[in-house]
């Protein structure tokens, strides 16, 4: 993910998500040197992205998301690959994240994906602007080991 990226990644962030991401964020992200990458199809243009952390010899995901109009034909899953496979080859032990309680969709690719649920967040996300329900929801904290080797 270049600086070049981020209209496009505004673009979907704000149609993906009840309260996106920043472009700060995106741009702090990118200055503080995360791992960042854009999925891209030369027809449909910018697919998805994620941003990831590495610290302590793990990964922590920060953020995939795909265009919603781009969802169900395999491109989170294929980010995930990239990213894992980076993570190995870099000696990274474990994958974190956090997802939305709510998100189930997204939970159930985890969980297919070997990433398994170990704990929560209490109201970790804030609810979307006008929410009638509590002005928090809780994150659920998944994780995957990137050792081979390991149990």
């Amino acid at each position: 993910m270049l600086g070049s990226h981020l209209d496009a990644v505004m673009a979907i962030e704000q149609v993906a998500y009840l309260t996106p991401w920043t472009r700060g964020n995106f741009v702090d992200s990118l200055a503080c040197g995360y791992l960042s990458r854009c999925l891209f199809d030369e027809h449909a243009g910018m697919l998805g992205y994620w941003v990831a952390m590495q610290a302590a010899g793990e990964v922590h995901l920060l953020n995939l998301t795909v265009a919603p109009a781009q969802q169900g034909r395999g491109h989170a899953r294929h980010m995930l690959d990239a990213l894992v496979a980076g993570g190995r080859q870099d000696g990274m032990s474990r994958l974190w994240l956090e997802v939305r309680e709510s998100n189930l969709r997204a939970r159930s690719l985890y969980r297919r994906y070997g990433l398994v649920e170990v704990g929560r967040r209490k109201a970790y996300y804030p609810r979307a602007p006008g929410s009638l329900t509590e002005p928090r929801e809780d994150a659920v904290l998944m994780s995957l080991c990137l050792d081979e080797g390991a149990p």
